[in-house]
């Protein structure tokens, strides 16, 4: 018979085994997620929202500027003149050194930092509007200097924020904050891209333009929100011509002291050239073994989108887990081995399954060495010169590989088949994997790491002691 006290008892007991099984549960539940955890983290959310309007002014003078000319009436080789606009980003060294070393007046009270994005978030606001108002049909001219213009401020706006995500991280943080950072240039892209389409489809391309202007602002309200990275480093102050000289020169010189400098700028140069060789031939692979629109569309972009955003989370957990010589070696050699697949793709013609298979692969490999390599360069930085630094690397890894895209591919492909090209690619990527492998048991990658890579360098926790 129950009495009151055993009543009590087991009513105890079930709630004491109930919590038990809870707790189990839940920490399990934790353990399975705790990869993902640093996904989480304050600094990785607050670069996720910079990498939005990162994505805005090169989507305005992209597809989106592309598509507006189009309906406008112009022809093909008309609309290639506003490459123009793209050129610039890759200019971004001449100006960057500003971002360091010139303290904006009025605003500069708020910091280094808060400043510079605010203003280059203003330009950008500024540019696009400008390039809202011109009429391409009427004035082909000044369109063409409203695109270079949004250029030029988007490539400034890049600059602070590359600037302010390698200093507000610590070192273990640049994995998963490079792979915030593209998930939300992507996703800001893609709505920037969408909204421009929907409403010029309703009203017209200068409402489309003005609504995406709202795109800009989330870098704007991190920065005032966060305030100055807790990392950030004060260069050496400057005052008289001389000086605003060196700051010009010292974030280059600083760099090419470094021990192997030339190894690792060798490095920058070639590590992506098999890659962005194959993806300039593959829509010509596509179209000559015939697959067609709906063909590419399933497995090319929605196969190739998702497979691309898990490359980008497994890079974030890869680079924690195995840190930064192995990580990065193991997406050189998947971006490697990705080229082959379309080798044997153009060997099998046109296949479906090899067709997923091959895209799949990828771009899962390109979103693990996107997040594994720009974590890297991201390392590279001197925190005093961040925003020159990383300017200079950025600009370098895309350089060389544009010309050769704009000047050998399709001589290529007519002179060797696609086969034997994409084989090539392979064989073009195995530079720079056996090059870092080199860096890497040398030792010359662990000496060549600038402060941004090192944990404790210039923490300045009094800001965020939270984070």
């Amino acid at each position: 018979m129950l009495t009151g006290s055993n009543l009590y008892f087991l009513i105890v007991a079930a709630i004491a085994v109930l919590l038990i099984v809870a707790m189990r549960r839940s920490t399990a539940v934790r353990a399975r997620l705790a990869p993902l955890a640093p996904y989480a983290e304050r600094g990785p959310i607050a670069v996720f929202f910079m990498g939005i309007s990162s994505g805005l002014a090169f989507t305005m003078i992209g597809a989106t500027l592309t598509t507006r000319l189009k309906q406008d009436g112009l022809d093909k080789a008309t609309i290639t003149a506003f490459t123009l606009g793209f050129l610039v980003y890759n200019l971004k060294p001449l100006w960057a050194w500003m971002v360091d070393g010139v303290t904006l007046p009025l605003i500069g009270r708020l910091g280094q930092r808060v400043s510079w994005v605010l203003l280059s978030g203003v330009l950008v606001i500024a540019a696009v509007t400008n390039l809202a108002f011109v009429d391409p049909a009427a004035d082909l001219q000044a369109t063409i200097i409203a695109a270079i213009l949004v250029g030029f401020a988007g490539a400034t706006y890049d600059i602070v924020i590359d600037a302010y995500r390698i200093e507000t991280l610590e070192p273990n943080q640049m994995g998963v904050g490079s792979g915030m950072t593209q998930y939300g240039w992507r996703i800001g892209s893609v709505l920037a891209g969408a909204l421009a389409l929907v409403i010029a489809a309703r009203s017209n391309w200068h409402v489309a333009y003005l609504a995406c202007v709202v795109f800009a602002l989330p870098a704007m309200i991190v920065a005032l929100v966060r305030g100055e990275p807790h990392r950030r480093r004060e260069p050496i102050k400057r005052h008289g011509a001389a000086e605003i000289v060196a700051s010009i020169a010292n974030p280059f010189l600083e760099f090419f002291r470094r021990h192997g400098a030339f190894v690792i700028l060798a490095f920058i140069l070639l590590h992506k050239i098999g890659d962005t060789l194959g993806q300039q031939a593959l829509r010509l692979l596509l179209d000559d073994l015939h697959f067609s629109n709906d063909e590419i569309a399933l497995y090319d972009v929605m196969i190739g989108f998702w497979a691309f955003w898990i490359g980008i989370a497994l890079g974030g957990v890869l680079y924690a887990r195995m840190g930064l010589k192995r990580s990065v070696m193991l997406s050189l050699v998947l971006m490697m081995v990705s080229n082959a697949g379309f080798a044997l793709l153009a060997g099998a013609g046109h296949s479906n399954i090899g067709l997923a298979g091959a895209m799949a692969f990828e771009n899962l490999a390109s979103g693990i060495g996107g997040v594994t390599v720009v974590a890297y360069f991201s390392a590279l930085c001197d925190l005093r010169f961040t925003a020159a630094q990383y300017a200079l690397i950025s600009a370098a890894a895309s350089i060389v590989g544009r010309v050769l895209t704009a000047t050998t591919t399709g001589k290529l492909v007519d002179s060797f088949g696609y086969v034997a090209f994409y084989w090539g690619t392979t064989a073009a990527a195995l530079p720079g994997v056996l090059l870092f492998w080199w860096m890497s048991r040398s030792g010359l990658i662990d000496r060549s790491i600038g402060s941004a890579g090192v944990a404790g360098e210039g923490d300045v926790r009094a800001e965020h002691p939270e984070d």
